[in-house]
């Protein structure tokens, strides 16, 4: 008879959620990167944007539901991370910034954040309070 505990299945649930929202980062950071190379007025910029804007509305959608299982101060930071970058997007199209980079390194720590996380979404180990990614996101309020 095959036995698999509810909190057994949630995790290896949690552990595919956690893949796939890597996934999405790896394709989001490959982008940007070939667009950092071409520059921010490229057809690979406008391509990057749009890809990085979707995957971050998708999340902050996701991050505002109620029924989301992160801790309410996790889910706080990523949302103010998420709001910088799509903030950020709007300003590499309107050509306020001319610089990929500071997108490239906050995707790439959620990224890596995410890639690095042992517990479930009710545990979540991301890092995203770190001094560097408030300096980052708390220099655009000022």
């Amino acid at each position: 008879m095959f036995s698999t505990s509810y909190a057994e299945t949630m995790d290896e649930i949690c552990a595919d959620d956690r893949a796939n929202e890597v996934a999405a980062f790896e394709t989001v950071l490959d982008k940007l990167a070939a667009a950092h190379t071409v520059g921010p007025a490229s057809a690979a910029a406008v391509d990057a944007l749009f890809y990085t804007n979707r995957l971050w509305v998708f999340l902050l959608e996701s991050l505002a539901d109620e029924r989301n299982a992160l801790p309410a101060n996790m889910r706080a930071n990523l949302i103010s991370i998420g709001i910088w970058v799509l903030k950020e997007i709007e300003r590499l199209r309107q050509g306020e910034v001319s610089s990929l980079a500071d997108l490239i390194q906050i995707n790439t720590m959620i990224r890596d954040g995410l890639a690095n996380t042992t517990g479930t979404a009710e545990g979540g180990a991301i890092e995203v309070g770190d001094e560097e990614t408030r300096e980052l996101v708390h220099e655009d309020r000022a």
